[in-house]
């Protein structure tokens, strides 16, 4: 049971909550901040104060007040009104988890709503009913409207759902799972939508792929090194000890792990150095390291942040209306992601190109005897350098764009979730290119027998092989590729070889 108190909440737990089901529930803590904060609210709404979302109209209405009889119709109708989104459904996973950090930011206790819409998400979380919500329609500012908009549709009773693994009407599932609805007061609509959570979630869920994906790629690199003989030099401690970046000693350090003890490496080749995507690997790989924490930093604490408005400070009896729904942080951080995972598919292209080029390899053409007959993984190349490509454009920061929106009160915005969006497209190709390096590395392993490679890279190349053959003659490479890929992504080939060699670490104790 995963406890959400407003303040500790980390992408593992968000993981276990949004993949693996686990259960949710709200600490005393949260319970009591909740509790709290919503005994302030009818007092400040008796005296008469304007109260934006609460006795104001929201987004360029809220010049205009709403009565105190008036308030249950506008939260209601606020919910209704931002349903606008369009596309197809995000994955269930996303929707869990943004359902989590929702409720962890009610948790937090100056969101002013009432504990039944706080504990209507962890009852849809732990009963299986996800919402259905659309992906696209949120400019990552003034939160994510118009997907929460949706989730909170269920939350009425209303919108459509997913129970059971069927889509069926939301009052009808919540129905066949024994949830009520919730009715509206002062600001529960708003409570429900105001905040970043759905694009906070999605990069969450990034942040736990990509690290799997920085692992595999400290396995795949490690293998071309030690196929092509690679020069062990440049991955010594001393050389990367005076450079002292993170994640770069990181990256060599691992490396070093992964081919100790390879047979190929110690049949001198007479080579002084490496090109560069060689013996620059720790430096290439080290900033997307680097990138990585920072990313998780500012994610983690967007999960335990206030991301609503207005706030409600119980200890000072007041509320502030202001801007902590904006985007950016999570915006410029997937982007900056981009970024340092399309370094990982740039180096692994031209890891996969050194093996294929004879000239630079000193193997077979393409890893295949019968050169002319066969075109061995020439093509498949062609694919690592297409999704490269691919990457590139989606690397273009969408944190850069801003097109104001409801009459210009809302006139700088965030473009959030097209970055998390655009994230988890790269991250999807990366694994594909490292697939095709793997694939690659253990062709070239076939033609250095029976000299054996290091300690980790005999542990992937061992795994590969028992899903993919050797390829002798010219074959439809697609299956392999995938099959491989899907090893890659599920942590399949990363558990096999730490089970061997220990932890593959992104950062070093000490």
């Amino acid at each position: 049971m995963i406890q959400l108190d407003g303040e500790h909440l980390t992408i593992e737990q968000l993981r276990d909550i949004a993949r693996n089901n686990d259960n949710v529930e709200l600490s005393p803590k949260g319970i009591e901040n909740i509790e709290t904060c919503r005994a302030i609210i009818d007092g400040l709404v008796e005296s008469g104060l304007a109260i934006y979302g609460v006795t104001t109209g929201i987004g360029e209405f809220a010049r205009i007040r709403i009565s105190p009889e008036q308030s249950s119709e506008l939260q209601r109708r606020i919910v209704y009104s931002h349903a606008a989104g369009t596309g197809d459904p995000f994955p269930i996973e996303v929707v869990r988890g943004a359902m989590a950090c929702r409720a962890n930011t009610l948790a937090k206790g100056y969101s002013g709503v009432r504990m039944k819409i706080a504990n209507i998400f962890l009852e849809l979380l732990n009963k299986g009913v996800t919402p259905v919500v659309f992906e696209k329609g949120s400019v990552g500012t003034s939160g994510d409207l118009s997907p929460l908009a949706q989730l909170a549709e269920v939350c009425l009773g209303e919108g459509e759902a997913f129970y059971k693994g069927e889509r069926m009407p939301g009052g009808e599932a919540l129905k066949q799972a024994g949830i009520e609805p919730v009715d509206l007061s002062y600001k529960d609509g708003l409570g429900l939508i105001n905040g970043s959570q759905m694009a906070t979630a999605g990069s969450a869920l990034n942040l736990v792929d990509a690290r799997n994906l920085l692992k595999n790629a400290f396995i795949a690199s490690a293998m071309t090194i030690d196929a092509l003989k690679g020069v062990a030099g440049a991955y010594d401690a001393r050389y990367h000890k005076v450079r002292p970046f993170a994640g770069q000693n990181a990256a060599a350090h691992n490396l070093r792990i992964l081919m100790e003890g390879s047979e190929i490496m110690a049949e001198k080749s007479g080579k002084v150095q490496d090109g560069y995507s060689m013996r620059c690997t720790p430096q290439v790989l080290g900033p997307s390291i680097d990138a990585w924490f920072y990313a998780r930093e500012q994610v983690e604490t967007e999960m335990n942040s206030a991301a609503d408005n207005p706030l409600f400070f119980p200890e000072d009896n007041d509320y502030i209306a202001g801007g902590n729904f904006h985007g950016q942080n999570i915006g410029m951080v997937m982007d900056f992601l981009c970024i340092a995972m399309s370094e990982v598919a740039n180096l692994s292209e031209r890891h996969t190109n050194r093996l294929l080029n004879p000239t630079l390899s000193g193997l077979p053409d393409f890893l295949v005897e019968g050169r002319g007959l066969n075109s061995g993984l020439m093509v498949a190349q062609y694919t690592a350098a297409a999704l490269v490509s691919e990457n590139k454009v989606f690397s273009h920061p969408s944190t850069v764009d801003s097109i104001p929106v409801s009459a210009d009160q809302e006139d700088h915005v965030a473009m959030t979730p097209i970055a998390v969006k655009k994230c988890k497209e790269i991250l999807k190709n990366v694994g594909a290119v490292l697939a095709i390096e793997m694939m690659s590395a253990a062709q070239a392993f076939d033609f250095r027998k029976p000299l054996r490679p290091g300690k980790g890279t005999s542990i992937a190349y061992d795994l590969i092989r028992q899903h993919v053959e050797h390829l002798e003659d010219d074959k439809v490479l697609y299956p392999d590729i995938n099959k491989i890929a899907e090893l890659i992504r599920d942590g399949a080939i990363v558990r096999a070889v730490e089970d061997e060699v220990g932890d593959l670490p992104l950062r070093l104790e000490g």
